[in-house]
């Protein structure tokens, strides 16, 4: 089953940035968000942290779906500094507290997610997490509480925004920025590639839109 317009891929998140990177891409998507239990459990490592809210959400999504669909990507991004977990701050002041831990340092940014196919969508075909080191520079405590006071940062893990105000902080990325934005396209498209759902990619421009 292809991904086309009239049968889109499954995007399990209520993400506006991966919306905007598939959208990007060409992708048709329809979006189900999924949920999931995001708290960290006591001494769980990041990498099995990602694995299990991954897998939690394409099974939470794959319920909620109607009818058949080619199939289902779910993501989930995370900040880890001194390997904790760095989530979404609850307010301004645990923003600003966040953002005072990562900036003058690098921090990692990991993006896992899977991709299930038709037809047994709730089983994931592949599964993949992308590793990107983000490096920020020294940050004043008045520069730190002006950013966290816009409100960018708090809807996001580490509290910043790389693609947005967020930028001025950040000096250097190694790896993909968009696993930073939320969603690595290149791995993703690769993916879905492998698994059959997206066919002559990228699609050639319709003459008749010109």
């Amino acid at each position: 089953m292809i991904v086309s317009e009239s049968a889109p891929l499954i995007l399990g998140s209520a993400s506006p940035r991966r919306r905007e990177i598939l959208g990007s891409l060409g992708v048709p998507i329809r979006v189900v968000p999924g949920s999931a239990d995001e708290t960290p459990k006591p001494g769980e490592p990041p990498s099995s942290y990602l694995a299990r809210v991954v897998r939690d959400k394409l099974e939470d999504v794959a319920r909620r779906v109607a009818g058949p669909a080619p199939g289902i990507v779910v993501a989930d991004t995370i900040v880890v500094v001194d390997d904790d977990i760095l989530g979404k701050p609850g307010d301004e002041d645990e923003a600003r507290i966040l953002l005072g831990r990562i900036v003058g340092r690098s921090h990692l940014v990991q993006t896992r997610y899977a991709i299930s196919a038709f037809p047994e969508i709730e089983i994931p075909r592949i599964e993949r997490t992308v590793e990107s080191i983000v490096t920020m520079r020294a940050a004043s405590t008045v520069e730190i509480a002006r950013y966290a006071a816009t409100g960018e940062g708090l809807d996001k893990a580490g509290a910043y925004a790389a693609q947005g105000i967020g930028a001025f902080l950040v000096q250097r990325i190694e790896g993909s920025f968009s696993n930073v934005v939320g969603l690595p396209a290149c791995e993703v498209v690769v993916d879905l590639t492998i698994l059959g759902l997206l066919e002559s990619f990228p699609r050639a421009r319709d003459p008749a839109s010109s």
